[in-house]
């Protein structure tokens, strides 16, 4: 049953606080808890407020617009979890889906039968919906703020989850293998760009919205960004980190390319970055701090005698780009078998050139199963 794990986890974390109700209004928190993913970047215009979930002794509910429950129809048959819609868009009068919202959330609030605070995603929370906790709960409940909660629970992964995450790494790959072919003298950021969306949607069938960065070496902020009207020139590197987003989570992954034959300054950083990345795999395993794996890692590359990258080292992935444990100096969080993790060594000169090479892994018993498979070698 969809997400029916991170459910139970769920509901487990809040009888053990002592709440016996919740709304939950961040999307991440929607996404990990139904499998409720919108195929679209933008938000949708008749929104009354973007989907939420009710929770109350052991049951949800999702509360979606008219039209995307389709989009949830597994689960239509899930014991533990309902799905209750709204009106949005329509002919027949004003739009009103604030409105709609309101009649369609106040009759299952006043329902309400437990007892004791309401724990609320305040952050995500609109005012529209604090009105409604306000007015419609049978007595006025203390609010306790569960900003956060779920954060630590995402960090190791279902067996559903490895699933879709898998199933984005394979489009990476795909894009990956786009991009090795698109990247030519002569060509602009964004041509390059477009060969690679091209390939990972014709592949995967559907629209897939794609991050992250698509730079020419020569541009002063060479470390990532949006591709532009550049020209790709002859020796040039091309930096190329992609993100996929399907069935709700996210992928990540980092190569670097170039234009013709790349000069030794470019092959000897392109090595060292290759080797870095091994290394940081071969650390991998449970018990390892965060901070621990971005020291080592930071000092392989300055012992190689390059500038240490102004970015974190890596960082989880699951419903969002980055989630816990990020691999960075401050982070005491330690590995643990079931989490994904992205490592990323690289470097980089302002106007000249970089590189950056970058996997997946999924962290397992005995260390570390590399879950991205992208040629990261030189041409």
């Amino acid at each position: 049953m969809m997400h029916q794990e991170q459910r139970q986890r769920t509901h487990d974390l809040l009888a053990s606080k002592g709440i016996q109700r919740a709304l939950f209004t961040s999307s991440n928190s929607v996404r990990w808890l139904t499998g409720f993913a919108p195929p679209i970047q933008l938000p949708n215009l008749f929104l009354g407020a973007p989907a939420l979930v009710w929770y109350e002794a052991g049951h949800y509910t999702l509360v979606v617009l008219d039209g995307q429950d389709g989009l949830v129809a597994d689960l239509q048959s899930a014991s533990d979890c309902a799905v209750i819609t709204y009106m949005g868009y329509t002919i027949q009068q004003a739009i009103a889906s604030g409105d709609r919202l309101r009649e369609t959330l106040a009759p299952l609030l006043q329902r309400s039968q437990a007892q004791g605070p309401v724990g609320v995603e305040v952050q995500d929370t609109t005012l529209l919906l604090q009105q409604l906790l306000d007015s419609a709960l049978p007595t006025r409940a203390a609010i306790t703020p569960i900003d956060g909660w779920l954060v630590p629970l995402r960090m190791i992964k279902t067996a559903e989850e490895l699933q879709k995450l898998r199933e984005n790494f394979a489009l990476t790959d795909i894009g990956h293998e786009a991009a090795r072919k698109a990247v030519q003298a002569g060509k602009r950021e964004i041509d390059v760009w477009t060969e690679i969306h091209a390939a990972v949607q014709q592949a995967a069938g559907r629209r897939v919205p794609l991050g992250n960065d698509c730079v020419v070496g020569y541009r002063q902020n060479n470390i990532g960004g949006w591709p532009e009207d550049l020209v790709i020139r002859e020796h040039d590197n091309v930096i190329v980190d992609l993100s996929t987003l399907a069935h709700g989570y996210w992928s990540d992954s980092c190569m670097t390319y170039y234009a013709g034959e790349p000069t030794a300054e470019q092959v000897k950083l392109h090595q060292t970055c290759a080797e870095a990345l091994t290394f940081a795999i071969s650390l991998v395993r449970p018990g390892l701090l965060a901070k621990e794996l971005d020291q080592q890692v930071r000092q392989f590359m300055q012992k190689a005698g390059y500038a240490v990258y102004p970015h974190h080292t890596g960082h989880g992935v699951g419903v969002t780009g980055h989630e816990e444990p990020r691999i960075v100096p401050y982070n005491d969080v330690a590995l643990e078998a079931g989490m994904v993790i992205l490592l990323e060594p690289g470097a980089y000169f302002p106007s000249q050139f970089g590189a950056r090479l970058e996997d997946a892994m999924l962290v397992t018993a005995n260390g570390a199963e590399v879950l991205t498979r992208h040629d990261k070698s030189l041409p």
